[in-house]
């Protein structure tokens, strides 16, 4: 494997960080693995940050490229092989190397790691592959790794790698097929879903096996990612039952504001995805215009960031809330309010429904009243079955009382005296500056990088043995 070795490791980290900045699926794993006392590193579920602290302080997650040289031409990609950037790629070495460097300094408690399309699809997933091997089998690394399926390369490749891996994704791109041959005639819709249904297929076959009669010896050796068997070669068979694939499951990227598809198009792509996929999480990314390039659109705005914060509201109401998106939106109205949050718009919208009383209401209908989350309908059942509640109660069990007390009685009263009547609740909810985060009122399309802390050293990297 041929890679240009010119610049330092330092050089690369700066380059291959920053060009990964725009990929944002690369949440907590939601999978818990202790280490066996024999690795270094264990993997717990809670979720990860992304960076350094203004301080220098705990970098959960080493986010970089492992190249960011490409023989595709993706108009929206800053990497695409017509963009005059400064260009680099590490070697499987360089990336464990730092990998476990940035472990022991504790910065980071795994690996986040895409890459462009270096030579061929099936190139690039092997140096992925050998990278993760090193990481788990040589530095016997315990730690969260999620890594990019590369679409067009061999599903042995892919398969391996996935009994190295806590997450896998592969990126959608863009939400239909008209937008990728427009804007990525390099790739293709099939090339994409079908390493995305392999994955599924591998998942679903590695719970069956742990269903169907995992012993507790097999049960304890699935903690770690590699079969006791390995050995040095890193051809063998790592779909041994002791192993687990893909135990976080999978993700998929959108990128949102780039081409015309509006919020139900975007929605309903990403209920099928989650229906027929079994997807973990479906990112959007607003767009960002990184190549000037003319068949792309100008935002006078700048990046879509609120449209981009109401998708992943809606995204969690079909995810956790019970909700279908014909249920928050329809043809003649494709598109969030971007005022409101998709589920005060809803309730606005449906008014039929309520109020509802918190002393009778099920788990689901509970769910649906704006500022009752999961957490705090479940502490409402638990509280009611000794005591009826009143408002007091509600404030103490989490509910945001600000948006619940138009849509909710207890004891057949409601908080104020109100009307229940659409112009005037959206007039009061309007009011409420949550509904559009800080952050994005006050503007900044900006993600911290490694070298935001003023780091000036390279961390060491291991000598080989």
């Amino acid at each position: 494997m041929q890679i240009p070795k010119q610049m330092t490791v330092m050089e690369k980290l700066q380059i291959l960080s920053d060009a990964a900045k725009y990929d944002v699926a690369c949440t907590s794993s939601g999978v818990d693995r202790k280490g066996n006392g024999h690795g270094m590193g264990n993997c717990i579920a809670p979720g990860i940050c992304h960076t350094f602290s203004g301080d220098g302080r705990c970098v959960s997650l080493l986010k970089i490229l492992f190249t960011n040289e490409c023989i595709f031409n993706c108009s929206y990609c800053q990497n695409n092989c017509m963009n005059d950037i400064p260009r680099a790629s590490f070697t499987p070495d360089e990336v464990s190397s730092l990998t476990m460097e940035f472990y022991r300094r504790n910065y980071i408690e795994g690996l986040f790691l895409s890459s462009g399309i270096l030579v061929s699809p099936n190139y690039t997933m092997e140096l992925i592959y050998q990278t993760l091997y090193q990481l788990r089998i040589k530095h016997h690394f315990n730690g969260y790794i999620h890594v990019k399926a590369i679409p067009g390369a061999d599903p042995a490749l892919i398969e391996r790698t996935g009994f190295l891996a806590d997450r896998m994704s592969i990126n959608l791109e863009l939400p239909t097929s008209d937008s990728l041959h427009t804007l990525a005639p390099c790739k293709s819709r099939r090339t994409i879903l079908t390493p995305m249904r392999q994955i599924q297929n591998g998942i679903r076959n590695d719970r069956l096996l742990l269903s169907d009669g995992a012993s507790s010896t097999d049960a304890s050796s699935a903690g770690s990612v590699f079969p006791p068997a390995v050995s040095g070669n890193p051809h063998m068979d790592l779909s041994a039952p002791s192993s687990r694939f893909v135990p976080a499951g999978q993700s998929t990227q959108m990128i949102i504001g780039a081409t015309p598809e509006n919020d139900y198009q975007i929605m309903s792509v990403a209920e099928g995805l989650y229906q027929k996929f079994d997807l973990k999480r479906v990112f959007y990314s607003a767009f960002v215009n990184v190549t000037e390039d003319s068949s792309l659109p100008v935002l006078p705005g700048g990046p879509p960031l609120l449209r981009e914060h109401r998708l992943y509201q809606a995204d969690w109401l079909l995810r956790y809330y019970h909700f279908s998106v014909n249920e928050l939106l329809s043809e003649d109205n494709p598109n969030f309010n971007i005022y409101l949050d998709p589920k005060c718009d809803w309730a606005l919208r449906h008014l039929e429904y309520f109020p509802v009383e918190i002393n009778r209401a099920d788990y689901k209908t509970l769910l649906r009243v704006p500022g009752i989350g999961a957490k705090s309908a479940k502490r409402i059942l638990q509280a009611r079955r000794s005591a009826r509640l009143d408002f007091p109660d509600l404030k103490k069990m989490g509910v945001v009382l600000k948006r619940a007390l138009y849509f909710i009685t207890c004891s057949g009263k409601m908080m104020y005296r109100t009307k229940l009547e659409e112009n005037y609740i959206c007039e009061n909810l309007l009011r409420d500056k949550t509904q559009i985060p800080r952050e994005i009122r006050e503007s900044g399309y900006k993600q911290i990088s490694l070298f935001d802390v003023g780091m000036t050293e390279p961390p060491q990297l291991c000598s080989a043995k």
